[in-house]
This record gives C-alpha cells, structure tokens and sequence, in this order.
C-alpha cells in the first residue's frame, strides 16, 4: 500500500496541471469494462482526465434496462449519453476474465452469492471451450452481448438512431496488451 500512498502525496504538487478539469468534463467517449486491477481504461488507451467516462463492472457486465428499477449502471448510461453528450460507447471484455471463465466453466458461486447473483445476467456463448485460460472466444460473444444489451437502453437506442453515437466492441489481452475491436463487416474481432 505505501507506494500508492507516495504516489497520491506527490501526484497534486503541479496544481496547475489540474485547475481547467474545475470547469467540467467533457469525455468523448464512456468506456465499459471490468473491474479487474490489470485492465487500466486510461493506460490502455491514452486518455487523460476528462477523456474517459468510466463503468467498471465485475465481468463488463451491462445490466438489462428496467424501466422503474434504477440501477448504478443504467444511471451512468444515461448520464454519459443525454447529459455528457459522449459520441462513443467502448464496451471492452479481457483475456482471462474470472467472471466469464466462471460462467463458462460452470463453477459453484455458492460461497459467494452477490458475484453469482450478479454474474446470472449473463450468458456466455455455450459453444465456448471450457479448456481455455484465455477464455477469448467467450469474452468475446460476451462483449457483443453487452453491446445487444445496451442498445435495450432508450437514451442509447435513440442517439443511435440518430447518428448521434457508435457502439464499440474491443477485446483486450492482458498477457499482450494487444487490442482488438469487432468489425461489423467481418463479423470478427480485429487488430486496432
């Protein structure tokens, strides 16, 4: 813990680099990607402050939308599109996801009750390899899952709608640092 201490006590001491963020924020884009500590949004893709609207979930998992039943999730959604205006939206799944090898490999969340609850919202691809360290191919049908999901969202369905938004699918290896992004026009996930 202590060099996250003197990281934080020394990361302040150039106020001036931080005094326009003050003024707002004004992201191009909300990212959506797991919580896990080795996938970092902004060391992945070079954003600075106020680049990136972050929604960090276990497993980059986008709730269903209930209308009347608010969620963190459905709430930061919203915000990012109708209030922040962001014209893209980064759905970004990971190599060795923990909580989609736990979907795929079937294992007992029993200990751990809130992961299995949360974790119910999805459904891996059932033709994904349960032998796969990686998991890619299962993170992958995850990703455009969530993005399938998102568009369930009225505030996204109708920025799209009107051109006003792009949905992004993209697979990052942790082992690599490779990214790759799904083309429509292949229907595969390619090198960024």
């Amino acid at each position: 813990m202590q060099p996250l201490i003197d990281h934080a006590r020394s990361f302040g001491r150039r106020p001036e680099d931080f005094a326009s963020l003050a003024q707002g924020q004004s992201p191009q884009a909300l990212f959506i990607t797991c919580s896990d500590s080795r996938v970092v949004p902004a060391l992945i893709t070079g954003a600075r402050p106020g680049e990136l609207f972050e929604l960090r979930t276990a497993g980059n998992i986008v709730p269903p939308y209930v209308p009347g039943r608010p969620t963190s999730e459905a709430a930061t959604v919203e915000y990012a599109v109708d209030v922040l205006g962001v014209g893209e939206i980064v759905v970004c799944g990971h190599s060795h996801c923990g909580a989609v090898g736990a979907l795929v490999r079937g294992e007992d969340l029993t200990g751990v009750p809130a992961v299995r609850d949360w974790l119910a919202q999805a459904k891996p691809p059932s033709d994904a390899p349960d032998d796969d360290p990686a998991v890619a191919d299962a993170v992958r049908g995850h990703v455009l899952a969530q993005l399938l999901r998102l568009r369930e969202y009225p505030c996204v369905d109708r920025a799209v709608t009107a051109g006003r938004l792009g949905l992004h699918g993209w697979y990052y290896e942790v082992h690599t640092g490779a990214v790759h992004v799904h083309s429509a026009d292949t229907d595969s996930f390619e090198a960024l």
